[in-house]
């Protein structure tokens, strides 16, 4: 297996654009409406919104046998907390350890990291196996709208060593 992880450039943008919008559709089928999901990934995954995302704080990619797999994008760090914006896989790439390669390089380049938060939806059962098997525990749980549509969010704290 080769598996790259790097700072995502400008020229990675449309691959991240559809990475996004294929394990959104896949991850959230039956949780959030489509049309909704694709309002959503226009607004938060258009060139502009990208780039000030990718010159502003931590963004990663995975190459993987050199295609563009998934991204993780990561706030900076303050009061030695930092959250978790986004990590997404293609769907068919889940499971080869890459998601577990782009927190992992996340968490080291996030200097002074005493804390990751990150927010799941609820019913994104993937989603939270993946950080509970990480070490992220259970800190609340909350109903947020998102575009008309309520759904719960649980937010999750891993703790760094």
């Amino acid at each position: 297996m080769t598996l790259i992880i790097r700072q995502m450039v400008e020229n990675d943008i449309i691959f991240v654009q559809e990475i996004a919008k294929k394990s959104w559709h896949t991850t959230y089928e039956g949780i959030i409406p489509r049309d909704i999901q694709d309002r959503f990934l226009q607004a938060a995954y258009c060139n502009d919104r990208l780039k000030v995302r990718l010159e502003n704080s931590p963004f990663l990619v995975a190459i993987y046998e050199e295609s563009i797999v998934g991204f993780a994008n990561f706030s900076n760090v303050t009061n030695g907390v930092a959250e978790l914006l986004a990590i997404y896989l293609l769907p068919d790439i889940q499971g080869k350890g890459i998601g577990t390669a782009l927190l992992q390089e996340g968490i080291k380049i996030l200097h002074d990291l005493k804390s990751l938060i990150v927010c799941v939806e609820k019913e994104n059962t993937i989603g939270m196996d993946f950080y509970q098997a990480k070490g992220f525990i259970k800190m609340e749980e909350f109903d947020d709208v998102f575009d008309g549509h309520i759904f719960k969010t649980v937010k999750l704290c891993l703790t760094i060593a």
